[in-house]
């Protein structure tokens, strides 16, 4: 599935009127609610969990934010998972944590099963840069440069099964099968400066703002966004698919989850705090700055269906990398 920041932000606002099944609740919430984030402190899990719950309790009262992070961030999903099903605990959720880890061996967690989503709130979409030294400027060109000189370049990521892992995978079997070495770092910081120091040619960062510096300057060159269009961010970077991948689009999604047994009037009272709250143009502002893309209208219904979709989409390209 592919979103469009045009279709996301217009004709979705009726989503954040507030059930009138959930206020007949009355009791939701009686208590502090908390926010678990499966990473530590400061990583972008914890960012968008801290905004979310700064802008959350005007209506919802105290929300406490608890970082849980290791086991490839089964810590925090196994403990949501046994938590009792009345909305006092959520879950900061998204493709790298729900998604890529049920294409890999690991069956531990069994997201489609144990969470249910309360609103999917922002993407962040991959990009393609190069080393500047690299004589290619533009995503046709470093194909034609992949095939003409195959298993020369070499691609850094976060680590096996990372977004920025599993990316370039599915690059490589769209463009006819390419030849491209994997090295594989403890996180994308390393492998970017690894990057910028020439020791690698290609990666496929999330586009932040500081990507997008990094480009400016001339340190990196960007060759597209994998999104369904342009973005706000980086208006004049391409997106793959203008560069002759048709289907190539590569986002990871982040949202708020709760164990999947929450009554639906508790998810769309929650909901409906979160769309509100999304959708002041100020703060979406500051969001695509930061390289987000907000997204307004993926309550629990249409959260739920993005998850199963995101998981059919990526499961496949998950098991061809890492095998059955």
């Amino acid at each position: 599935m592919t979103i469009g920041r045009r279709a996301l932000l217009t004709g979705a606002l009726a989503a954040a009127a507030t059930p009138g099944a959930a206020l007949a609740q009355g009791a939701f919430p009686n208590k502090q609610i908390h926010l678990i984030v499966p990473t530590s402190a400061g990583g972008v899990h914890d960012v968008i969990g801290r905004i979310w719950a700064e802008r959350a309790r005007s209506a919802l009262g105290t929300v406490v934010v608890e970082n849980r992070a290791g086991g490839g961030s089964s810590i925090a999903l196994n403990y949501v998972a046994q938590q009792p099903a009345d909305g006092h605990t959520l879950l900061v959720g998204s493709t790298s944590t729900l998604v890529l880890r049920e294409g890999s061996n690991n069956k531990a967690y069994d997201a489609l099963k144990e969470i249910a989503a309360i609103s999917i709130v922002a993407t962040t979409s991959t990009s393609i840069a190069v080393h500047p030294s690299l004589p290619v400027k533009s995503v046709q060109e470093l194909i034609a440069y992949l095939k003409a000189n195959p298993g020369k370049l070499s691609y850094g990521s976060g680590g096996v099964g990372a977004i920025t892992h599993i990316t370039p995978e599915l690059f490589k079997q769209q463009a006819g099968g390419l030849d491209m070495l994997h090295v594989p770092y403890r996180g994308v910081g390393p492998a970017m400066n690894d990057l910028l120091g020439g020791q690698i040619q290609v990666i496929f960062p999330n586009i932040t703002s500081a990507v997008v510096a990094l480009h400016r300057n001339g340190k990196l060159r960007l060759l597209s966004v994998n999104a369904p269009a342009r973005l706000d961010v980086a208006p004049d970077i391409p997106t793959s698919h203008e560069g002759g991948l048709k289907d190539f689009v590569s986002q990871i999604f982040f949202g708020i989850f709760t164990p999947i047994q929450t009554p639906m009037p508790i998810r769309q009272q929650i909901d409906a705090v979160t769309q509100k709250e999304w959708a002041d143009k100020e703060f979406q502002s500051k969001l695509v700055v930061s390289g987000f893309e907000p997204l307004i209208g993926y309550g629990p219904e249409r959260g739920d269906r993005y998850l199963r979709e995101e998981f059919a989409k990526w499961s496949p390209v998950v098991q061809k990398v890492q095998g059955p």
